[in-house]
């Protein structure tokens, strides 16, 4: 990326004006050898887009831009988390040193140490640290306790370990697995950073991390442990011992959270040293201590001392009670709710929640934070130490041997009781049940009834009920929370008062109503009744002033939404998906902040949702509803629109604000004309258009074009939309910037010419098309996934002629599964000097052979280090089960380059942002020679096609033939004109 400072481009290129002068003075004394070698690069770099000073009136803005786009290309913001803790730079060199990071082969190594010593602290400062050199990368926290302990089988254990690691590291949302095999199937030719946090059990390493053949070469998993004995049957030999700080660092620990700086205030300096001591240098312990003393009088830290010294062989637990016992009441309870309830919580959602006790629950958080008992991100989000969490959990146990007069429920089988037995009292504020973790069983419609203050209820974990009851419920308490998966009750209780409500979750229950009348609902934020397939009438919410978000999700029994909801003015979320007998909706009214509807498969709406004119995000796929331009003058915000559907033959309006438009599953044979003039549109889905024969007309903005399964699909033509350019480029295949991503999976009726342009258009990402051999100008061909190629270079050594390359690989049929591509470049001895990865995030479907078509940029500092063979290593692998039968390489240099035309496939070069000035500038030549080389293109097929007539009718109309090539050439020239004239 480079910066032009008071100087100009072209100056820098040709060595000319005051940068020449300067260059000239430079150079005295130097060999014609030297001088041509930094002429070549000066050449170079000017050609490489960056900020040109003379172009900016405020240098405050260029640099605000520049520092923008810098953190764009980084996609990271360095963390600072970890700066400043006492011994953490040595710790991690010392990891780092089992690690052999230069080491090629795949290393597990542990970290052991007792429980508060660091280890999680060091894993994580490790993994910030590593992570960016790892395309894959997890770091799978507090596995202690996750194995076996509720009983379940296992097998099922350890896929469940599977399960959650791989949706991880792939990203994935609930990633299901159904074999012990599956981490090795998807990661063994993957480079991958895993941490293993806490391991208490062989059998978890053995679920996660059975052997090294389950990754791919480089890859490091790091294992922390307070069992060296685990390590030791793992066959880890690798490991780092944490030890204690020393006298000086613990002190330096205690002193920081005490007194904010490194070493003890005058007065206080053997107080401190003896708390450390007592301690036993533990550091989540001198943390803790040195937290609930800051600011304390030299009495109240004797008066500590003493305590710390009697309870001391408590161990960690009592270390870390004393710092809950310090806290005021009202403190000790927001402790608590968090330890329960509200731990990875959002500060916002906490305060809204607890907003009907007596709790401060700001100024509260702002003294957990201050004593190391929570952590509040810098975007507000609440975090409470495992260690921390279970120490709430131990104070509550001890409030009474009978758990229907604790103040939260958390223990599956004591839930079970209270429940079963109906022995809950006015002491419980909370319960949490996971019914995964219990058998079933059955309560009566009174087990509430002695809870009169329960405030938090939820029973999650399985979308079928494993609690049953004999009857309807009778009595629920006031609840602020309602989160009751499977609800196995038609009817709420005619006695349950949901004026409390802030979140009412009840989704797969078998609810048919919920309440009768208006209530008192302005509290609520939230209702999710997602699945409940029975449900047949929404009540009026009227009063429901607060909602943001309204999912009724395959409410498969729900036929019309209440006009109720034109007061719902604070709503943002609307989903509706699978409402399959949903009819009436509400029209003509406007809710300002609504946002996002989801009706799709909503298979008897036929009427547009008239509900907002501020709607971005609008799903409205397998439905009947058609698009009128009343519709489209309703949606001037629309940004995505799904409307894909077997109904959908036509479509004659779309609104211009659009940038992403779905028409997956519809019957069109071609592309609508009225999407030629959706200047913003950057995706088009057309997936499974099983008619759709066509794919031209398209603006010049798109970046991402999907057509998987589109059996019909003949022609593809990419050309600008002004129609006088139509005319006269209809076979210029250029986009007005690279295009991302196309996907033409599956698309087996191409015709030659379409296959040319796709396999030769410009692209940033990737394009994916059926094909049974790599194409002719891949110049570099073999068989398998490696290839070597010879690389011109300079007589210093340095690769000069080759910029970029184009890669083609030939991948075999799969099934469903997602595309990973990863490129490396090796040295002939075995340095790898460039990795790159393209990824596909919808899951892909080979029926036959197809052609992956990639590229990048050869960057000339990766290829000068370490490099003195004349030859380069192609390494391409894929994830999974795709096979790479062939593949190929095109070397594009220079020369190719500026005169190919637009049938060479120019990726993005570096330093070129996402800024439109700069890529139009950018791209200006390359669009001028795409326009004449076009031109030339259209004029010589015309004639060759009138010389083709003449040859078939050689005695027939030839004197007609004749006049006409000569109109023709005529026209020709003359538009050629108009076009240089105005361009």
């Amino acid at each position: 990326m480079t910066v032009f400072y008071k100087v100009d481009p072209s100056d820098v290129q040709k060595q000319s004006g005051d940068f020449g002068r300067g260059f000239e003075k430079t150079c005295e004394r130097k060999t014609e050898e030297e001088k041509q070698r930094w002429m070549r690069a000066l050449t170079y770099v000017a050609n490489i887009a960056g900020e040109h000073s003379l172009n900016w009136d405020d240098e405050a803005e260029m640099i605000e831009k520049i520092a923008t786009d810098v953190s764009i290309k980084l996609n990271v913001t360095p963390s600072k988390d970890f700066d400043g803790m006492v011994g953490m730079e040595t710790h991690l060199r010392k990891v780092n040193s089992c690690l052999r990071l230069e080491c090629d082969e795949v290393k597990m190594i542990g970290i052991i140490g007792p429980a508060g010593i660091g280890k999680t602290t060091i894993a994580r400062a490790l993994f910030n640290q590593l992570s960016a050199n790892f395309q894959l990368k997890c770091f799978m926290e507090n596995l202690k306790g996750s194995y076996g302990n509720d009983g379940t089988d296992d097998y099922v254990s350890k896929l469940c370990l599977q399960s959650q690691l791989l949706s991880k590291i792939l990203n994935q949302r609930d990633m299901k697995v159904h074999h012990l095999g599956a981490i090795k199937e998807w990661l063994q030719d993957q480079k991958v950073f895993i941490v293993l946090d806490d391991v208490d059990d062989l059998e978890q390493l053995d679920a996660l991390a059975k052997e090294p053949s389950w990754f791919g070469l480089g890859s490091r998993i790091v294992i922390t442990t307070e069992d060296r004995k685990i390590l030791k049957a793992h066959w880890v030999t690798d490991i780092y011992l944490v030890d204690y700080p020393s006298e000086e660092e613990a002190l330096e620990i205690l002193s920081l959270y005490a007194f904010k700086q490194s070493s003890p205030w005058d007065g206080f300096e053997e107080l401190a040293k003896k708390i450390t001591n007592i301690c036993g240098n533990l550091p989540l312990g001198l943390r803790v201590v040195g937290s609930s003393l800051r600011g304390e009088s030299r009495d109240e830290w004797e008066c500590q001392l003493s305590k710390l010294e009697t309870s001391l062989d408590r161990k960690l637990e009592n270390v870390l009670r004393m710092g809950y016992d310090k806290l005021l009441k009202k403190d000790q309870s927001l402790f608590l709710h968090i330890a329960f309830f509200f731990n990875n919580e959002a500060i916002v959602h906490v305060t809204t929640m607890l907003a009907d006790s007596d709790l401060d629950v700001r100024n509260g958080l702002k003294t957990l934070a201050d004593k190391s008992l929570v952590y509040v991100s810098t975007n507000g989000w609440i975090t409470m130490h495992r260690l921390l969490q279970q120490l709430g959990r131990q104070v509550v146990y001890e409030q009474s041997d009978q758990p229907g007069k604790r103040q939260f429920l958390i223990e599956a089988e004591d839930i079970r009781n209270v429940l079963a037995n109906e022995t809950g009292t006015g002491s419980i504020v909370g319960i949490s049940l996971d019914m995964s973790k219990i058998d079933e069983f059955f309560i009566s419609g009174r087990a509430f009834e002695g809870m009169r203050n329960l405030r938090f209820l939820k029973i999650y974990g399985s979308h079928f009920s494993t609690l049953q009851m004999s009857e309807n419920m009778e009595y629920l308490p006031r609840l602020r929370l309602l989160h009751w998966d499977s609800y196995p009750g038609t009817l709420l209780p005619q006695t349950f008062r949901p004026e409390c409500l802030v979140e009412f979750h009840m989704a797969y229950s078998k609810l048919e109503k919920l309440w009768r009348g208006i209530q008192p609902l302005t509290n609520l934020k939230e209702i999710d009744l997602g699945y409940s397939k029975n449900l047949i009438e929404i009540p009026d919410l009227s009063k429901a002033t607060s909602l943001k978000t309204l999912t009724l999700t395959s409410c498969t029994s729900l036929v019309e939404l209440p006009s109720s909801i034109k007061n719902l003015h604070k709503l943002k979320k609307l989903m509706m998906m699978g409402c399959v007998k949903l009819q009436v909706v509400p029209t003509n009214i406007n809710l300002a902040s609504l946002e996002e509807v989801d009706m799709s498969d909503c298979s008897l709406l036929r009427s547009y949702p008239d509900i907002s004119t501020n709607i971005k995000d609008l799903d409205v796929g397998n439905t009947k509803l058609e698009v009128h331009p009343s519709i489209v003058e309703r949606l001037p915000r629309l940004e995505w629109f799904r409307i894909g559907s077997r109904n959908l033959k036509r479509l004659t309006h779309v609104p211009e604000s659009v940038t992403h438009l779905d028409l997956s599953n519809s019957d069109i044979e071609k592309i609508p004309d009225c999407i030629t003039s959706l200047s913003r549109l950057e995706s088009l889905f057309v997936f499974k258009c099983r008619k759709l024969v066509t794919l031209q007309g398209l603006p010049s903005s798109l970046k991402y074009i999907d057509a998987t399964d589109c059996g019909s699909l003949e022609r593809v033509c990419f050309y600008f939309s002004d129609p006088m350019k139509d005319f006269m480029f209809h076979n210029c295949f250029s986009f007005q910037y690279p295009i991302r991503e196309l996907m033409f999976q599956n698309c087996l009726n191409l015709d030659e010419e379409s296959r040319r342009v796709l396999i030769q258009q410009r692209v940033y990402e990737y394009v994916c098309l059926p094909g049974k051999e790599v194409p002719a100008e891949f110049t570099h061909k073999t068989r398998g996934n490696t290839i070597i190629i010879p690389m011109v270079m300079d007589p210093d050594g340095t690769f000069f002629a080759s910029s970029r390359f184009k890669a083609c690989l030939l991948l075999s049929p799969i099934k469903y599964s997602y595309l990973d591509i990863t490129c490396r470049l090796i040295t002939a001895g075995g340095v790898t000097i460039m990795e790159l990865n393209w990824d596909s995030m919808n899951v892909s479907h080979f029926i036959t052979e197809h052609l992956f078509i990639c590229g990048a940029n050869l960057v000339r500092e990766s290829l000068n280090v370490g490099v003195t063979a004349n030859e380069i290593v192609f390494e391409f692998s894929c994830m999974d089960n795709a096979k790479i039968i062939e593949c190929g390489v095109q070397i594009l240099g220079e020369e190719t380059e500026s005169n190919s035309g637009s049938e060479v496939d120019y990726f993005e070069t570096e330093g070129i942002t996402d800024d439109h000035t700069d890529r139009n500038e950018y791209y200006e030549p390359e669009a001028a020679q795409c326009k004449y080389t076009c031109f030339w293109s259209w004029f010589k097929k015309l004639w060759s096609r009138e010389e083709n007539d003449d040859n078939k009718e050689e005695n027939k109309n030839h004197h007609y033939d004749s006049k006409m090539m000569k109109k023709v050439f005529a026209l020709g020239i003359a538009l050629l004109l108009l076009y240089l004239v105005f361009p």
